[in-house]
């Protein structure tokens, strides 16, 4: 049922076009003798490490002073820290779909996490595979259609969200979850393995690491999806008693302005959070140090696959995440929220073209990170991708611009996020704007809209250079009336015939 233009279609204008982000001329992002050295024109491979809910502020490389991550740690240290890195969307489908696709949220109308209607859209493992690159993904796929019909040369355990997908997508009146609070029991220690996906998952990668690459005669690029850090925040016993005096509350709650900006305190009332305790929100947060610890340890089994097998010469490795987690702040849980916890995503990367030890402010996104991806391998994206190489990107560009956008459920209207240097903008189809200077204000504590008209000006600028917010927001409330007509009917068919 989709109007896009056919896979050869796309892949023809790409080529012809030759205007890929990816291979622009803007210099490094660091000045390294060393590093421009070591970024020749082979093709490298890669491997992208994405987990799920993961908020960049807990980890030590972000500066979290509790949490043990030593493998973010390693790799760090082997590459590149982006430390303002924004998800296209912070919901999964909507993100994973954008950064699928190649193309923005608004673009390929994947709004929330209701999956009613499918969709064909090119994927970035569909087209390197067409151009030569062996693509496999492992894991969590959760887009527009289902895993192995994605193109990729190999597709192991995918994960499937089973159509409709989620239904309470209602803005007006607002959909309440009826399990909102008792997510807040979601935590603590388990007798069964609570990583039992995951486990899967890496035992496949390393698998994969260890006999594939040698029997391949052209590059490949492994994608590793992890379920983890994401909700509920079951861990193991030993996990959990590493952080037995961890179990903090949140230093800006319900009572701060930004909670009680109208599309906060609709995320408050969907998920019903205002009813969590004290007792379940310090444990929802030592759960969930424990969770981001096990997805390290994972990172690093994968890490130590890549040394033993001497593939780190010759490999780029990203980590990254599809989402933050709010973890309480502000009074709210999970993604859905445009504010730093929920829509900003850690993003380190490492191997031939990256410095090694090296941070970098300018505003990226995970698009970005994607066509990177096209870098390593010496291929272009299609030319009306979104995204620029991270290998291309200064370490700090004031005038780069990063984007993110919000259509899904939990609030009264679509919300998008212009940053650029240190400023931000949400952009509020249906409530006051929001202006942040981030680097004086990281908690987003003092909106400065009323005081600063012409930053505000210049930040509504740049989203409408990307997008017409009120037109996009009216197609947003059409797409989601009819998937609510479309999953009315499914109902209504299956009552027919119960």
């Amino acid at each position: 049922m989709s109007t896009m233009r056919t896979r050869r279609e796309f892949i023809g204008e790409g080529v012809g076009g030759l205007l890929a982000s990816s291979f622009g001329t803007r210099p490094y992002h660091t000045a390294h003798p060393e590093r421009n050295a070591a970024f020749d024109e082979r093709p490298m491979n890669a491997v992208v490490f994405m987990c799920d809910e993961h908020n960049p502020h807990i980890s030590s490389v972000y500066g979290h002073p509790i949490v043990q991550t030593p493998n973010l740690d390693r790799l760090a240290a082997r590459g590149t820290v982006f430390e303002n890195a924004y998800c296209p969307s912070p919901l999964c489908a909507p993100c994973r779909s954008a950064f699928m696709s190649g193309k923005r949220v608004h673009e390929i109308q994947c709004y929330s996490n209701c999956n009613v209607f499918r969709f064909d859209y090119p994927t970035y493992g569909q087209v390197l595979h067409d151009e030569g690159v062996h693509t496999v993904h492992i894991g969590k796929t959760d887009v527009f259609r289902e895993g192995p019909a994605l193109g990729f040369s190999e597709t192991i355990l995918p994960g499937d969200r089973t159509p409709p997908g989620d239904t309470l997508i209602q803005h007006a009146p607002l959909a309440i979850r009826p399990d909102g609070a008792k997510r807040a029991d979601g935590f603590g220690p388990q007798d069964s393995n609570p990583f039992q996906k995951d486990d899967s998952v890496i035992a496949a990668a390393l698998e994969w690491l260890a006999d594939k690459p040698k029997q391949l005669d052209r590059p490949w690029v492994l994608v590793i999806q992890l379920v983890k850090p994401h909700f509920p925040m079951h861990v193991t016993q030993e996990l959990w008693d590493m952080y037995a005096d961890a179990a903090d509350l949140p230093a800006f709650r319900g009572d701060a302005t930004s909670a009680n900006h109208p599309y906060a305190l609709d995320l408050r009332a969907h998920f019903q959070t205002d009813q969590f305790r004290d007792d379940q929100v310090r444990g929802l947060r030592r759960g969930y140090l424990g969770l981001v610890t096990y997805v390290d340890r994972q990172l690093g089994r994968v890490l130590d696959a890549i040394d033993q097998h001497d593939l780190e010469k010759t490999t780029n490795v990203f980590y990254t995440s599809d989402h933050g987690e709010m973890l309480g702040k502000f009074g709210m849980w999970w993604k859905s929220s445009l504010y730093e916890d929920s829509a900003r995503v850690p993003l380190i990367a490492a191997g031939p073209g990256f410095a090694r030890g090296t941070r970098v402010r300018t505003p990226v996104d995970l698009h970005d990170m994607r066509a990177s991806v096209f870098y390593a391998v010496r291929k272009r994206q299609p030319y009306d991708w979104s995204g620029e190489a991270l290998q291309r990107i200064w370490k700090r560009d004031r005038s780069r611009v990063a984007f993110s956008e919000y259509h899904g459920h939990g609030v009264r209207g679509s919300g998008y996020v212009v940053r650029k240097d240190d400023w931000k903008l949400i952009y509020c189809a249906k409530a006051p704007h929001q202006l942040f200077n981030v680097e004086d204000d990281p908690d987003e504590l003092r909106n400065l809209a009323d005081k600063n008209a012409k930053k505000l000006r210049e930040l509504e600028e740049e989203l409408r250079a990307i997008c017409d917010p009120e037109v996009e927001s009216e197609r947003a409330e059409a797409f989601i009336a009819r998937q609510l007509e479309a999953i009315a009917a499914m109902r209504a068919a299956a009552n027919s015939h119960g």
